[in-house]
């Protein structure tokens, strides 16, 4: 008789107890099925089907092009794959800003369609009456404070944010916003470590940085980046853990090259 090892689901309140025990929260993007069965196995504790998708997966140049359904499709994907990990999905430009009723809709939807455990919303204060709305529903949500991408016309460029006091304060508030709105965690976005750090220790619930330090409470990262999938992109903040790019590449020129000499296939590949 086989033992099976049952294998215990990540929840908000996981990751609350993590927080609290000091052990780092990890999350990575997954965008497709293939991918998040890998990042679930490895025993990622939150993949986000992060906007992100619209840049990496569909060649757009901002995050703004994709739509609800699209997110859908990916959140579905991911969920499929998933044994372990909590599933983050955001909701995308358009589907929540300034309607707090639409937001709610919105939210609804990815949990209904994709079978998500909760959906992320970029913004602090201006979006704290959709963040209640949506977790009166009964859904978790996550907040995303710092460099917003899906604001990014606003600010006109990709820098680091927060830098001056005014800005700083802000997004201080806007932490402690979101977390009396209901919020299970924030993300915060390539802004200094220093303050990233005084968010963290100032609100219990969890803090999950990119480009914000080590003082997070947990870190995430595009998984298309982390693994060198995208080529020529080098921010401060990535560490790329193996060259995919590269490594894809070559074996398809192999291929091509056995194709062509007609070594592929051989008496053994065929039937």
């Amino acid at each position: 008789m086989s033992i099976h090892k049952e294998v215990k689901r990540v929840t908000t309140h996981t990751l609350q107890e993590m927080k609290q025990r000091g052990e780092k929260i990890t999350m990575l993007t997954a965008y497709d099925y293939s991918m998040a069965t890998i990042l679930d196995d490895a025993g990622l504790d939150v993949l986000l089907v992060g906007d992100s998708a619209s840049n990496v997966m569909a060649g757009h140049e901002t995050t703004l092009p994709i739509t609800l359904d699209q997110m859908i499709y990916h959140a579905s994907s991911v969920v499929r794959a998933v044994k372990r990990s909590f599933v983050v999905v955001d909701l995308p430009f358009g589907s929540y800003q300034g309607n707090s009723r639409e937001a709610l809709n919105s939210a609804i939807r990815i949990m209904k369609e994709s079978g998500a455990h909760g959906v992320k919303l970029e913004g602090g204060t201006e979006i704290s009456e959709s963040v209640r709305r949506i977790i009166t529903a009964g859904i978790p949500v996550m907040g995303h404070l710092g460099l917003t991408p899906q604001s990014i016309y606003k600010f006109g460029t990709y820098t680091v944010r927060a830098k001056e006091t005014e800005e700083a304060e802000k997004l201080i508030a806007d932490a402690l916003v979101l977390q009396e709105s209901g919020c299970f965690a924030i993300v915060l976005e390539k802004i200094p470590a220093k303050l990233a750090k005084i968010v963290s220790e100032k609100i219990s619930i969890p803090t999950i940085g990119i480009g914000a330090g080590a003082d997070c409470d947990g870190q995430v990262l595009v998984v298309n980046d982390m693994i060198g999938l995208t080529k020529g992109f080098h921010p401060r903040f990535l560490r790329q853990y193996i060259n995919l790019y590269e490594g894809i590449k070559d074996a398809a020129q192999n291929f091509i090259q056995d194709v062509k000499s007609k070594d592929f296939p051989n008496e053994n590949e065929q039937y």
